[in-house]
Protein backbone atom coordinates (compact mmCIF):
# COMPACT_ATOMS: atom_id res chain seq x y z
CA UNK A 1 0.00 0.00 0.00
CA UNK A 2 1.11 3.56 -0.74
CA UNK A 3 2.72 5.39 2.17
CA UNK A 4 1.45 8.80 1.08
CA UNK A 5 -2.11 9.43 2.28
CA UNK A 6 -4.46 12.38 1.92
CA UNK A 7 -7.30 12.67 4.44
CA UNK A 8 -9.86 15.48 4.26
CA UNK A 9 -12.26 16.11 7.11
CA UNK A 10 -14.87 18.83 6.75
CA UNK A 11 -18.08 20.26 8.14
CA UNK A 12 -19.75 23.43 9.30
CA UNK A 13 -17.98 25.91 11.54
CA UNK A 14 -18.67 24.73 15.10
CA UNK A 15 -18.60 20.99 14.32
CA UNK A 16 -14.97 20.62 15.35
CA UNK A 17 -13.43 19.56 12.04
CA UNK A 18 -10.13 21.31 12.79
CA UNK A 19 -9.56 19.60 16.13
CA UNK A 20 -10.57 16.28 14.61
CA UNK A 21 -8.10 16.82 11.77
CA UNK A 22 -5.30 17.57 14.21
CA UNK A 23 -6.01 14.41 16.20
CA UNK A 24 -6.03 12.31 13.01
CA UNK A 25 -2.70 13.90 12.04
CA UNK A 26 -1.25 13.08 15.45
CA UNK A 27 -2.39 9.48 15.09
CA UNK A 28 -0.43 9.19 11.84
CA UNK A 29 2.49 11.05 13.41
CA UNK A 30 2.51 8.54 16.26
CA UNK A 31 2.83 5.63 13.82
CA UNK A 32 5.78 7.26 12.08
CA UNK A 33 4.41 9.43 9.28
CA UNK A 34 5.52 12.96 8.40
CA UNK A 35 2.64 15.41 8.59
CA UNK A 36 1.35 18.46 6.77
CA UNK A 37 -2.11 19.93 7.44
CA UNK A 38 -3.76 22.54 5.22
CA UNK A 39 -6.50 24.51 6.97
CA UNK A 40 -9.38 26.03 5.00
CA UNK A 41 -12.12 27.97 6.80
CA UNK A 42 -14.53 30.78 6.12
CA UNK A 43 -14.93 33.99 8.09
CA UNK A 44 -17.89 32.57 10.01
CA UNK A 45 -18.51 31.45 13.59
CA UNK A 46 -21.27 29.00 12.65
CA UNK A 47 -22.29 27.37 9.37
CA UNK A 48 -20.47 27.61 6.06
CA UNK A 49 -17.83 25.03 5.20
CA UNK A 50 -14.49 24.38 6.90
CA UNK A 51 -12.06 21.59 6.24
CA UNK A 52 -8.63 20.28 7.17
CA UNK A 53 -6.65 18.33 4.60
CA UNK A 54 -3.98 16.12 6.12
CA UNK A 55 -1.06 14.68 4.19
CA UNK A 56 0.61 11.81 6.00
CA UNK A 57 3.61 10.34 4.20
CA UNK A 58 6.79 8.40 4.77
CA UNK A 59 8.69 11.24 3.08
CA UNK A 60 8.17 14.83 4.20
CA UNK A 61 5.92 16.93 1.94
CA UNK A 62 4.63 20.44 2.57
CA UNK A 63 1.87 20.66 0.00
CA UNK A 64 -1.55 19.11 -0.48
CA UNK A 65 -2.21 16.14 -2.70
CA UNK A 66 -4.61 16.84 -5.56
CA UNK A 67 -6.57 13.67 -4.80
CA UNK A 68 -8.10 12.49 -1.52
CA UNK A 69 -7.80 8.95 -0.19
CA UNK A 70 -10.23 9.35 2.72
CA UNK A 71 -13.09 11.85 2.81
CA UNK A 72 -14.52 12.28 6.32
CA UNK A 73 -17.77 14.24 6.16
CA UNK A 74 -19.43 15.79 9.20
CA UNK A 75 -22.14 17.15 6.89
CA UNK A 76 -23.52 16.60 3.40
CA UNK A 77 -21.92 19.72 1.92
CA UNK A 78 -18.47 18.22 2.51
CA UNK A 79 -19.36 15.24 0.30
CA UNK A 80 -20.89 17.41 -2.42
CA UNK A 81 -17.88 19.75 -2.56
CA UNK A 82 -15.07 17.20 -2.36
CA UNK A 83 -16.23 13.86 -3.78
CA UNK A 84 -14.96 14.92 -7.22
CA UNK A 85 -11.44 14.99 -5.76
CA UNK A 86 -11.48 11.41 -4.48
CA UNK A 87 -8.94 8.90 -5.70
CA UNK A 88 -10.37 6.05 -7.78
CA UNK A 89 -10.43 3.79 -4.72
CA UNK A 90 -11.04 6.58 -2.24
CA UNK A 91 -13.37 6.04 0.70
CA UNK A 92 -16.13 8.31 2.02
CA UNK A 93 -16.87 8.06 5.76
CA UNK A 94 -19.81 10.22 6.71
CA UNK A 95 -22.11 11.43 9.48
CA UNK A 96 -25.32 9.49 8.80
CA UNK A 97 -27.28 11.89 11.03
CA UNK A 98 -26.52 14.86 8.78
CA UNK A 99 -26.27 13.29 5.29
CA UNK A 100 -29.84 12.86 4.08
CA UNK A 101 -29.33 12.39 0.33
CA UNK A 102 -30.98 9.26 -1.03
CA UNK A 103 -27.61 8.31 -2.51
CA UNK A 104 -26.26 7.86 1.05
CA UNK A 105 -29.40 6.72 2.82
CA UNK A 106 -29.48 4.10 4.22
CA UNK A 107 -25.73 4.11 5.05
CA UNK A 108 -23.83 1.40 3.21
CA UNK A 109 -20.43 -0.16 3.14
CA UNK A 110 -19.74 -0.98 -0.48
CA UNK A 111 -18.14 -1.45 -3.27
CA UNK A 112 -20.60 0.84 -5.01
CA UNK A 113 -21.36 0.66 -8.71
CA UNK A 114 -21.63 4.42 -9.15
CA UNK A 115 -19.29 6.56 -7.05
CA UNK A 116 -16.82 5.90 -4.25
CA UNK A 117 -17.07 3.21 -1.56
CA UNK A 118 -18.65 4.71 1.54
CA UNK A 119 -19.49 4.04 5.14
CA UNK A 120 -22.05 5.94 7.20
CA UNK A 121 -22.15 6.08 10.98
CA UNK A 122 -24.65 7.85 13.23
CA UNK A 123 -22.05 9.82 15.15
CA UNK A 124 -24.47 12.37 16.62
CA UNK A 125 -26.73 9.61 17.88
CA UNK A 126 -23.74 7.89 19.51
CA UNK A 127 -22.59 11.11 21.19
CA UNK A 128 -26.10 11.77 22.55
CA UNK A 129 -26.57 8.20 23.81
CA UNK A 130 -23.25 8.37 25.66
CA UNK A 131 -24.25 11.66 27.32
CA UNK A 132 -21.95 13.86 25.25
CA UNK A 133 -22.27 17.31 23.71
CA UNK A 134 -23.08 17.67 19.99
CA UNK A 135 -19.50 18.69 19.13
CA UNK A 136 -18.26 15.39 20.60
CA UNK A 137 -19.73 13.64 17.57
CA UNK A 138 -16.41 14.33 15.87
CA UNK A 139 -14.81 11.93 18.37
CA UNK A 140 -17.05 9.15 17.06
CA UNK A 141 -15.99 9.93 13.50
CA UNK A 142 -12.30 9.81 14.47
CA UNK A 143 -12.77 6.43 16.19
CA UNK A 144 -14.73 5.09 13.22
CA UNK A 145 -11.90 6.10 10.89
CA UNK A 146 -9.30 4.55 13.20
CA UNK A 147 -11.14 1.21 13.14
CA UNK A 148 -11.51 1.33 9.34
CA UNK A 149 -7.75 1.74 8.81
CA UNK A 150 -6.86 -0.99 11.27
CA UNK A 151 -5.53 1.12 14.12
CA UNK A 152 -5.46 -0.53 17.55
CA UNK A 153 -7.71 1.08 20.14
CA UNK A 154 -4.77 1.43 22.54
CA UNK A 155 -2.95 3.71 20.08
CA UNK A 156 -6.03 5.87 19.57
CA UNK A 157 -6.69 6.07 23.31
CA UNK A 158 -3.10 7.13 23.99
CA UNK A 159 -3.27 9.96 21.42
CA UNK A 160 -6.64 11.15 22.75
CA UNK A 161 -5.41 11.23 26.35
CA UNK A 162 -2.45 13.40 25.30
CA UNK A 163 -4.48 15.80 23.16
CA UNK A 164 -7.80 16.26 24.94
CA UNK A 165 -7.61 18.24 28.17
CA UNK A 166 -11.32 18.44 29.08
CA UNK A 167 -13.86 15.67 29.65
CA UNK A 168 -11.46 13.02 28.39
CA UNK A 169 -13.37 10.11 29.95
CA UNK A 170 -16.59 11.11 28.21
CA UNK A 171 -14.79 11.58 24.89
CA UNK A 172 -13.19 8.14 25.25
CA UNK A 173 -16.56 6.61 26.06
CA UNK A 174 -18.02 8.04 22.82
CA UNK A 175 -14.98 7.01 20.80
CA UNK A 176 -14.97 3.49 22.21
CA UNK A 177 -18.63 2.96 21.31
CA UNK A 178 -18.07 4.12 17.71
CA UNK A 179 -14.94 1.98 17.45
CA UNK A 180 -16.80 -1.14 18.60
CA UNK A 181 -19.60 -0.88 16.04
CA UNK A 182 -17.33 0.09 13.11
CA UNK A 183 -15.71 -2.26 10.61
CA UNK A 184 -12.06 -2.75 9.69
CA UNK A 185 -11.65 -2.40 5.92
CA UNK A 186 -7.87 -2.13 5.49
CA UNK A 187 -4.59 -1.94 7.40
CA UNK A 188 -2.27 1.06 7.40
CA UNK A 189 1.04 -0.18 8.73
CA UNK A 190 3.20 1.60 11.27
CA UNK A 191 6.46 3.04 9.94
CA UNK A 192 9.62 2.49 11.95
CA UNK A 193 10.21 6.19 12.58
CA UNK A 194 9.90 8.23 15.74
CA UNK A 195 7.06 10.77 16.02
CA UNK A 196 8.10 14.35 15.33
CA UNK A 197 7.06 17.63 16.88
CA UNK A 198 3.95 19.01 15.16
CA UNK A 199 3.61 22.79 15.13
CA UNK A 200 1.78 25.46 13.20
CA UNK A 201 3.94 28.25 11.85
CA UNK A 202 2.53 30.61 14.47
CA UNK A 203 3.31 28.22 17.33
CA UNK A 204 6.84 27.75 16.00
CA UNK A 205 7.28 31.52 15.64
CA UNK A 206 6.24 32.04 19.25
CA UNK A 207 8.54 29.30 20.56
CA UNK A 208 11.51 30.57 18.55
CA UNK A 209 11.09 34.09 19.86
CA UNK A 210 10.77 32.82 23.44
CA UNK A 211 14.01 30.86 23.07
CA UNK A 212 15.68 34.10 21.93
CA UNK A 213 14.57 35.95 25.06
CA UNK A 214 11.08 37.29 24.32
CA UNK A 215 9.45 38.71 27.47
CA UNK A 216 6.55 40.87 26.20
CA UNK A 217 4.12 40.23 23.36
CA UNK A 218 1.69 42.94 22.28
CA UNK A 219 -1.09 42.35 19.75
CA UNK A 220 -4.59 43.27 18.72
CA UNK A 221 -6.47 40.23 17.32
CA UNK A 222 -6.16 39.99 13.55
CA UNK A 223 -6.34 36.81 11.52
CA UNK A 224 -4.07 35.02 10.76
CA UNK A 225 -1.64 36.27 13.44
CA UNK A 226 -4.06 35.97 16.37
CA UNK A 227 -3.09 32.43 17.36
CA UNK A 228 0.41 33.64 18.33
CA UNK A 229 -1.19 35.75 21.05
CA UNK A 230 -3.50 32.91 22.09
CA UNK A 231 -0.65 30.40 22.23
CA UNK A 232 1.59 32.63 24.37
CA UNK A 233 -1.30 33.57 26.68
CA UNK A 234 -2.17 29.90 27.32
CA UNK A 235 1.44 28.79 27.80
CA UNK A 236 2.12 30.30 31.21
CA UNK A 237 5.24 28.13 31.44
CA UNK A 238 6.88 30.30 28.75
CA UNK A 239 6.80 33.37 31.07
CA UNK A 240 5.84 35.88 28.39
CA UNK A 241 3.59 38.80 29.36
CA UNK A 242 0.82 39.04 26.74
CA UNK A 243 -0.99 42.36 26.41
CA UNK A 244 -3.90 43.26 24.11
CA UNK A 245 -4.19 47.06 23.78
CA UNK A 246 -7.09 48.84 22.11
CA UNK A 247 -5.58 49.02 18.60
CA UNK A 248 -2.42 48.42 16.56
CA UNK A 249 -1.12 51.96 17.09
CA UNK A 250 -1.02 51.29 20.81
CA UNK A 251 0.44 47.84 20.17
CA UNK A 252 3.61 49.07 18.51
CA UNK A 253 4.03 52.08 20.80
CA UNK A 254 3.78 49.92 23.92
CA UNK A 255 6.26 47.45 22.45
CA UNK A 256 8.68 50.29 21.69
CA UNK A 257 8.31 51.45 25.29
CA UNK A 258 9.19 48.00 26.55
CA UNK A 259 12.23 47.83 24.28
CA UNK A 260 13.34 51.31 25.35
CA UNK A 261 13.24 50.03 28.94
CA UNK A 262 15.46 47.07 27.97
CA UNK A 263 12.94 44.22 27.63
CA UNK A 264 12.72 42.12 24.49
CA UNK A 265 9.28 42.56 22.96
CA UNK A 266 7.40 41.60 19.80
CA UNK A 267 4.16 42.46 18.04
CA UNK A 268 1.98 40.47 15.67
CA UNK A 269 -0.57 41.51 13.06
CA UNK A 270 -1.65 41.25 9.44
CA UNK A 271 -1.49 43.80 6.62
CA UNK A 272 -4.25 46.10 7.86
CA UNK A 273 -2.83 46.24 11.36
CA UNK A 274 0.69 46.73 10.04
CA UNK A 275 -0.59 49.72 8.06
CA UNK A 276 -1.54 51.35 11.37
CA UNK A 277 1.92 50.56 12.76
CA UNK A 278 3.92 52.33 10.05
CA UNK A 279 4.39 55.59 11.97
CA UNK A 280 5.66 53.56 14.93
CA UNK A 281 7.89 51.65 12.52
CA UNK A 282 9.46 54.93 11.40
CA UNK A 283 9.87 55.95 15.05
CA UNK A 284 11.75 52.69 15.68
CA UNK A 285 13.99 53.43 12.69
CA UNK A 286 14.78 56.97 13.78
CA UNK A 287 15.18 56.22 17.49
CA UNK A 288 17.07 52.98 16.76
CA UNK A 289 14.84 51.06 19.11
CA UNK A 290 14.81 47.27 18.66
CA UNK A 291 11.41 45.97 17.53
CA UNK A 292 10.39 42.55 16.21
CA UNK A 293 7.25 42.65 14.06
CA UNK A 294 5.41 39.56 12.85
CA UNK A 295 3.28 40.35 9.80
CA UNK A 296 1.14 37.43 8.57
CA UNK A 297 -0.34 38.12 5.16
CA UNK A 298 -3.91 37.39 4.13
CA UNK A 299 -5.90 38.15 1.01
CA UNK A 300 -6.19 41.87 0.29
CA UNK A 301 -6.41 44.74 -0.41
CA UNK A 302 -8.18 46.30 2.57
CA UNK A 303 -10.18 43.69 4.53
CA UNK A 304 -9.86 41.40 1.52
CA UNK A 305 -10.35 37.74 2.45
CA UNK A 306 -9.61 37.53 6.19
CA UNK A 307 -9.20 33.75 6.28
CA UNK A 308 -7.49 33.11 2.94
CA UNK A 309 -3.99 33.63 1.64
CA UNK A 310 -2.25 35.98 -0.76
CA UNK A 311 1.43 36.92 -0.75
CA UNK A 312 0.61 40.55 -1.39
CA UNK A 313 2.49 42.45 1.35
CA UNK A 314 6.12 41.92 0.36
CA UNK A 315 6.64 45.27 -1.35
CA UNK A 316 4.65 46.97 1.41
CA UNK A 317 6.84 45.78 4.28
CA UNK A 318 10.00 46.50 2.29
CA UNK A 319 9.04 50.16 1.85
CA UNK A 320 6.69 50.92 4.77
CA UNK A 321 7.40 54.03 6.82
CA UNK A 322 8.53 57.49 5.86
CA UNK A 323 12.16 58.33 5.26
CA UNK A 324 15.11 55.99 4.87
CA UNK A 325 16.03 53.65 7.69
CA UNK A 326 17.47 50.12 7.82
CA UNK A 327 15.36 47.04 8.48
CA UNK A 328 15.48 43.29 8.09
CA UNK A 329 12.68 41.45 6.28
CA UNK A 330 12.62 37.67 6.73
CA UNK A 331 10.10 35.33 5.04
CA UNK A 332 10.18 31.71 6.29
CA UNK A 333 8.27 29.03 4.40
CA UNK A 334 7.35 26.40 7.02
CA UNK A 335 7.14 25.89 10.78
CA UNK A 336 10.70 24.65 11.12
CA UNK A 337 11.97 27.80 9.43
CA UNK A 338 9.63 29.91 11.59
CA UNK A 339 11.19 28.37 14.69
CA UNK A 340 14.73 29.22 13.63
CA UNK A 341 14.19 32.55 11.88
CA UNK A 342 11.91 34.07 14.51
CA UNK A 343 14.72 33.57 17.03
CA UNK A 344 17.22 34.97 14.55
CA UNK A 345 14.93 37.94 13.87
CA UNK A 346 14.57 38.88 17.53
CA UNK A 347 18.31 38.59 18.02
CA UNK A 348 19.01 40.72 14.94
CA UNK A 349 16.60 43.42 16.15
CA UNK A 350 18.64 43.78 19.34
CA UNK A 351 22.04 43.34 17.76
CA UNK A 352 21.39 46.12 15.23
CA UNK A 353 18.81 48.19 17.17
CA UNK A 354 16.47 48.27 14.22
CA UNK A 355 13.08 46.92 13.10
CA UNK A 356 12.96 43.30 11.99
CA UNK A 357 9.85 42.16 10.12
CA UNK A 358 9.05 38.46 10.01
CA UNK A 359 6.80 38.14 6.95
CA UNK A 360 4.58 35.07 7.18
CA UNK A 361 1.48 34.23 5.19
CA UNK A 362 -1.83 32.68 6.24
CA UNK A 363 -0.85 29.15 5.32
CA UNK A 364 2.59 29.31 6.92
CA UNK A 365 0.96 30.75 10.05
CA UNK A 366 -1.93 28.34 10.45
CA UNK A 367 -0.98 25.11 8.71
CA UNK A 368 0.68 22.33 10.70
CA UNK A 369 4.10 20.87 9.88
CA UNK A 370 6.46 18.18 11.15
CA UNK A 371 9.36 19.93 12.89
CA UNK A 372 12.83 18.76 13.95
CA UNK A 373 12.79 19.34 17.71
CA UNK A 374 16.61 19.51 17.82
CA UNK A 375 16.46 23.07 16.46
CA UNK A 376 15.15 24.28 19.82
CA UNK A 377 18.40 23.36 21.56
CA UNK A 378 20.43 25.45 19.10
CA UNK A 379 18.53 28.69 19.79
CA UNK A 380 19.46 31.19 22.49
CA UNK A 381 19.47 34.95 23.05
CA UNK A 382 22.44 36.82 21.58
CA UNK A 383 23.93 39.79 23.40
CA UNK A 384 23.21 43.30 22.25
CA UNK A 385 25.90 46.02 22.32
CA UNK A 386 25.38 47.28 25.86
CA UNK A 387 27.07 50.32 27.39
CA UNK A 388 27.84 48.85 30.79
CA UNK A 389 27.81 45.05 30.42
CA UNK A 390 30.58 42.61 29.61
CA UNK A 391 34.30 42.98 28.86
CA UNK A 392 33.69 42.99 25.11
CA UNK A 393 31.96 46.34 25.45
CA UNK A 394 34.37 47.95 27.91
CA UNK A 395 35.79 50.22 25.20
CA UNK A 396 32.36 51.69 24.61
CA UNK A 397 32.02 53.04 28.14
CA UNK A 398 35.41 53.33 29.82
CA UNK A 399 35.85 56.85 31.22
CA UNK A 400 33.46 58.39 28.70
CA UNK A 401 30.20 60.26 28.85
CA UNK A 402 27.33 58.19 27.49
CA UNK A 403 26.14 59.05 23.98
CA UNK A 404 23.04 57.14 22.97
CA UNK A 405 23.71 57.72 19.27
CA UNK A 406 27.49 57.59 19.34
CA UNK A 407 28.87 57.69 15.82
CA UNK A 408 30.70 54.43 15.23
CA UNK A 409 32.46 52.75 12.33
CA UNK A 410 29.84 50.01 11.96
CA UNK A 411 26.89 52.32 12.68
CA UNK A 412 25.87 50.54 15.90
CA UNK A 413 25.80 52.64 19.08
CA UNK A 414 25.97 51.14 22.60
CA UNK A 415 22.64 50.68 24.37
CA UNK A 416 21.81 51.82 27.88
CA UNK A 417 18.46 51.77 29.63
CA UNK A 418 16.69 54.13 32.05
CA UNK A 419 17.88 53.47 35.57
CA UNK A 420 21.47 52.69 34.60
CA UNK A 421 24.05 54.35 36.87
CA UNK A 422 25.61 57.66 35.77
CA UNK A 423 23.78 57.58 32.45
CA UNK A 424 21.21 59.90 30.90
CA UNK A 425 19.24 57.94 28.30
CA UNK A 426 17.48 59.87 25.56
CA UNK A 427 15.41 58.69 22.64
CA UNK A 428 13.73 60.85 20.08
CA UNK A 429 11.63 60.82 16.93
CA UNK A 430 13.48 63.94 15.69
CA UNK A 431 16.80 63.96 13.89
CA UNK A 432 19.45 64.38 16.57
CA UNK A 433 23.06 64.53 17.57
CA UNK A 434 25.03 61.80 19.36
CA UNK A 435 23.41 62.63 22.74
CA UNK A 436 19.88 62.49 21.34
CA UNK A 437 19.42 66.28 21.30
CA UNK A 438 17.23 67.53 18.45
CA UNK A 439 19.10 69.27 15.62
CA UNK A 440 18.02 70.70 12.28
CA UNK A 441 21.36 71.93 10.95
CA UNK A 442 23.17 70.36 8.04
CA UNK A 443 25.00 68.17 10.55
CA UNK A 444 22.01 65.84 10.33
CA UNK A 445 23.87 64.12 7.51
CA UNK A 446 26.28 62.59 10.04
CA UNK A 447 23.46 60.66 11.72
CA UNK A 448 21.99 59.69 8.36
CA UNK A 449 25.39 58.32 7.34
CA UNK A 450 25.69 56.45 10.65
CA UNK A 451 22.44 54.60 9.90
CA UNK A 452 23.67 53.98 6.35
CA UNK A 453 26.84 52.35 7.74
CA UNK A 454 24.62 50.23 9.98
CA UNK A 455 22.77 49.03 6.87
CA UNK A 456 26.08 48.13 5.23
CA UNK A 457 27.04 46.14 8.36
CA UNK A 458 23.66 44.41 8.23
CA UNK A 459 24.21 43.55 4.55
CA UNK A 460 27.53 41.89 5.39
CA UNK A 461 25.83 39.92 8.15
CA UNK A 462 23.15 38.64 5.77
CA UNK A 463 25.79 37.16 3.48
CA UNK A 464 27.04 35.07 6.44
CA UNK A 465 23.56 33.76 7.27
CA UNK A 466 21.43 31.11 5.56
CA UNK A 467 19.52 33.79 3.69
CA UNK A 468 18.69 31.55 0.70
CA UNK A 469 17.94 27.83 0.43
CA UNK A 470 18.36 25.77 -2.73
CA UNK A 471 16.52 22.50 -3.42
CA UNK A 472 16.15 20.00 -6.23
CA UNK A 473 18.73 19.57 -8.99
CA UNK A 474 21.32 22.20 -8.09
CA UNK A 475 23.06 21.77 -11.45
CA UNK A 476 19.96 22.46 -13.54
CA UNK A 477 19.97 25.44 -15.91
CA UNK A 478 16.25 25.94 -15.20
CA UNK A 479 15.27 27.39 -11.82
CA UNK A 480 12.12 28.50 -10.07
CA UNK A 481 12.00 31.02 -7.24
CA UNK A 482 9.37 30.54 -4.55
CA UNK A 483 8.91 32.02 -1.09
CA UNK A 484 6.64 31.57 1.91
CA UNK A 485 4.15 28.69 1.70
CA UNK A 486 4.71 28.35 -2.05
CA UNK A 487 8.08 26.79 -1.30
CA UNK A 488 6.41 23.50 -0.31
CA UNK A 489 4.69 22.75 -3.62
CA UNK A 490 7.58 24.24 -5.60
CA UNK A 491 10.06 21.93 -3.89
CA UNK A 492 8.03 18.92 -4.97
CA UNK A 493 7.95 20.30 -8.52
CA UNK A 494 11.71 20.77 -8.56
CA UNK A 495 12.23 17.17 -7.40
CA UNK A 496 9.70 15.78 -9.89
CA UNK A 497 11.08 17.68 -12.91
CA UNK A 498 14.77 17.64 -12.00
CA UNK A 499 15.11 21.42 -11.85
CA UNK A 500 16.39 23.88 -9.22
CA UNK A 501 14.30 25.68 -6.60
CA UNK A 502 15.65 28.84 -4.98
CA UNK A 503 13.92 30.06 -1.82
CA UNK A 504 14.82 33.59 -0.66
CA UNK A 505 14.26 33.79 3.10
CA UNK A 506 16.04 37.01 4.09
CA UNK A 507 14.83 39.54 1.55
CA UNK A 508 16.14 42.76 3.11
CA UNK A 509 19.00 43.51 3.08
CA UNK A 510 19.02 41.51 -0.13
CA UNK A 511 21.69 38.75 -0.16
CA UNK A 512 23.23 39.63 -3.52
CA UNK A 513 26.26 37.34 -3.32
CA UNK A 514 24.28 34.35 -2.14
CA UNK A 515 21.68 34.83 -4.86
CA UNK A 516 24.40 35.17 -7.48
CA UNK A 517 25.85 31.85 -6.32
CA UNK A 518 22.42 30.18 -6.35
CA UNK A 519 21.81 31.40 -9.91
CA UNK A 520 25.15 30.13 -11.21
CA UNK A 521 24.51 28.21 -14.43
CA UNK A 522 20.81 29.13 -14.59
CA UNK A 523 19.60 30.14 -18.06
CA UNK A 524 15.87 30.33 -17.41
CA UNK A 525 14.34 31.66 -14.17
CA UNK A 526 10.66 31.62 -13.20
CA UNK A 527 8.90 33.11 -10.19
CA UNK A 528 6.09 31.18 -8.46
CA UNK A 529 3.91 33.35 -6.21
CA UNK A 530 0.45 33.76 -4.67
CA UNK A 531 -0.27 37.30 -5.85
CA UNK A 532 -1.39 39.13 -8.98
CA UNK A 533 1.79 41.02 -9.86
CA UNK A 534 4.79 38.82 -9.01
CA UNK A 535 6.19 40.84 -6.11
CA UNK A 536 9.28 38.68 -5.57
CA UNK A 537 9.97 38.93 -9.30
CA UNK A 538 9.93 42.72 -8.92
CA UNK A 539 12.40 42.48 -6.03
CA UNK A 540 14.71 40.33 -8.16
CA UNK A 541 14.38 42.73 -11.11
CA UNK A 542 15.35 45.62 -8.81
CA UNK A 543 18.56 43.72 -8.08
CA UNK A 544 19.34 43.31 -11.79
CA UNK A 545 18.13 39.68 -11.92
CA UNK A 546 16.04 38.86 -14.97
CA UNK A 547 12.94 36.74 -14.39
CA UNK A 548 11.87 34.99 -17.58
CA UNK A 549 8.31 34.20 -16.52
CA UNK A 550 5.83 34.30 -13.64
CA UNK A 551 3.51 31.54 -12.43
CA UNK A 552 0.89 33.24 -10.31
CA UNK A 553 -2.22 32.17 -8.42
CA UNK A 554 -4.59 34.46 -6.55
CA UNK A 555 -7.65 32.42 -5.59
CA UNK A 556 -6.67 32.61 -1.91
CA UNK A 557 -5.69 28.93 -1.96
CA UNK A 558 -2.15 27.59 -2.22
CA UNK A 559 -0.68 25.86 -5.26
CA UNK A 560 -1.08 22.19 -5.97
CA UNK A 561 2.14 20.69 -7.29
CA UNK A 562 0.39 19.70 -10.50
CA UNK A 563 -0.70 23.31 -11.18
CA UNK A 564 2.88 24.57 -11.13
CA UNK A 565 4.13 21.67 -13.23
CA UNK A 566 1.50 22.18 -15.92
CA UNK A 567 2.04 25.93 -16.14
CA UNK A 568 5.82 25.53 -16.20
CA UNK A 569 5.64 22.97 -18.98
CA UNK A 570 3.50 25.35 -21.06
CA UNK A 571 5.99 28.18 -20.61
CA UNK A 572 8.96 25.97 -21.45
Amino acid sequence: MSKDFSILIGGEAGQGSRMAGLIIAKIFNFIGYKIYIYEDYQSLIRGGHNFSQIRAAEKEFQSRKEKIDFLLALDEKTINLHKKDLEKNGLIIFNANKVKSKDYNPPTTLPVKDGAPRMGIEIEKIAKEMGGKPIMANMALIADFAKIIGLDWEILEGVLRREIKKEIDLNLKIGKRAYEISKNLLKIEKISKEPTLLLTGNEATALGAVKAGLKFYFAYPMTPATSIMNFLAKREDLNVKVIQPENEISVINMALGASFAGVRSAVGTSGGGFALMTEGLSLAGQSETPIFIIESQRGGPSTGMPTYNLQGDLLFVLSAGHGDFPRFVIAPGDAEQCLYYSALGLNLAWKYQTPVILLLDKDVSENTFSVDEKILSSIKPENALLWDKGPAFAKASAGKEYKRYKITEDGISPLAFPGSKNVIVKSTSYEHDEYGITIESEEVEKMQEKRLRKYETMSKEVEKLEAIKVYGNKKSDIAIVAWGITKGAAKEVAENLGIKLIQPIIVEPFPKDKMKKALNGVKKLFSVELNTSGQMAKVLNSQGIKVDGKILKYTGRPFFTKEIEEKLKKIL
